[in-house]
């Protein structure tokens, strides 16, 4: 067996790394103000937290048809998206990436929530006594003492959007050169005939991917620390 990768192989990678990229990327801002807003106390926290936690529990599949029944083509939503915005998602890349971000988005606000948590109040109070105004004291102090939580889940989350495939599958379907993700390329090859070689090169990349993945989570983490003193 040749570790080769084709170059429907190839595209299927690229696309994945894309698609996470995308995920996190536009996900990063609202988990950290989900998880500034959870480490207050309000009425209804409890419930907010059991919404932004759902995805964890629920079936990726469940995740997907919500999607297509929400912003797909024959929804309310969707139909007025496509045809007053130009914003499609179904059937495309971006809705992957939006599938993926929701199924990964609390492994962000999480690891984010339990940085912010561990911070002593005292250097905010301190911060407050010194003249620092809220928006100085979220710059100065929440952000670089938050960072390695914020650095942690972003990379988790990168990781397990590489892995993502049910609420991507039946979100966006499964189109060559436009959402045929990595693990959607491994099923695609596993029902090929004679496909066998090519999607054990593609698990065996998946696991690289993988470790690659929370190695790079947990050094990049140290990494911050040491820079920011926390």
């Amino acid at each position: 067996m040749t570790f080769a990768l084709s170059e429907t192989e190839l595209q299927a990678l690229l696309l994945s790394l894309k698609v996470s990229a995308a995920a996190v990327a536009f996900a990063l801002p609202l988990a950290v103000a989900t998880a500034l807003l959870l480490t207050r106390s309000f009425p209804g926290r409890a419930v907010l937290d059991a919404v932004v936690h759902l995805p964890i529990v629920l079936p990726p599949v469940v995740v997907g048809y919500l999607l297509l029944i929400t912003l797909g083509l024959n929804a309310p939503l969707g139909r007025f998206l496509d045809e007053t915005l130009g914003l499609r998602f179904m059937f495309s890349w971006t809705g992957a990436a939006l599938a993926a971000g929701l199924i990964t988005f609390p492994f962000q606000v999480r690891a984010i929530r339990l940085a912010l948590e561990a911070i002593d109040p005292g250097l905010m109070q301190a911060a407050e006594t010194l003249g620092a105004g809220p928006l100085d004291r979220f710059v100065s102090v929440t952000l670089p003492l938050a960072a390695p939580g914020i650095l942690a889940g972003a990379v988790t989350a990168y990781a397990a959007s590489l892995g993502e495939f049910g609420a991507i599958i039946t979100f966006v379907s499964n189109i060559p050169g436009e959402t045929r993700t990595l693990p959607l390329a491994i099923y695609t090859a596993i029902q090929t005939p004679g496909g066998e070689a090519a999607a054990a090169r593609l698990v065996a990349l998946s696991v690289l991917l993988a470790f690659a993945g929370l190695i790079g989570s947990e050094l990049a983490a140290r990494r911050v620390k040491r820079l920011t003193g926390s």
